[in-house]
């Protein structure tokens, strides 16, 4: 008993199928990255606004109260209390990078809000306070670091 049997052939994919195929999952990824870069986007566009027109609420107080008392409890000196981009200060964060004197004058927003906070309230209880630029991205300065410090007195 002979049997012919007659495979057919293996279906491929034409050229044309796998190119719109790869033009889809492209615009799929366009489409993806177009809504992160709008969420980050709207993301900032809240940062900006909470930082330039709102104060520093009790959740905020408590937050930094937190990661002063975890800094404290590890044996550390210092914490850092709030970070925001160096182009919110009124110099771009030059006088910052540079530790030139008059720093504080070029704070802006919640930033000068909490340096009023600190020279009202901690300051008289021993605490300092310092300001740096914490990261350089693209080799220009970025975020600066508000830290509150505590360390024992240089004799």
């Amino acid at each position: 008993m002979t049997s012919t049997q007659t495979s057919a052939p293996h279906s491929m994919a034409s050229a044309e199928e796998l190119r719109k195929r790869a033009l889809e999952l492209q615009i799929a990824e366009m489409e993806r990255d177009e809504k992160i870069k709008a969420r980050e986007a709207e993301k900032h566009a809240e940062f900006v606004e909470d930082f330039f027109s709102k104060h520093i609420d009790e959740k905020e107080r408590a937050m930094i109260k937190r990661l002063v008392m975890k800094a404290a409890a590890d044996g550390k000196y210092e914490a850092m209390i709030y970070s925001f981009p160096s182009s919110f200060c009124d110099d771009g964060g030059r006088a910052i990078n540079n530790s030139l004197p008059g720093w504080q004058k070029t704070l802006q927003g919640k930033a000068k809000e909490l340096l009023d906070l600190f020279e009202q309230l901690a300051k008289p209880q021993g605490y300092g306070l310092k300001a740096m630029i914490i990261d350089f991205p693209g080799g220009m300065p970025g975020d600066v670091g508000l830290f509150l410090t505590w360390e024992p007195p240089v004799k």
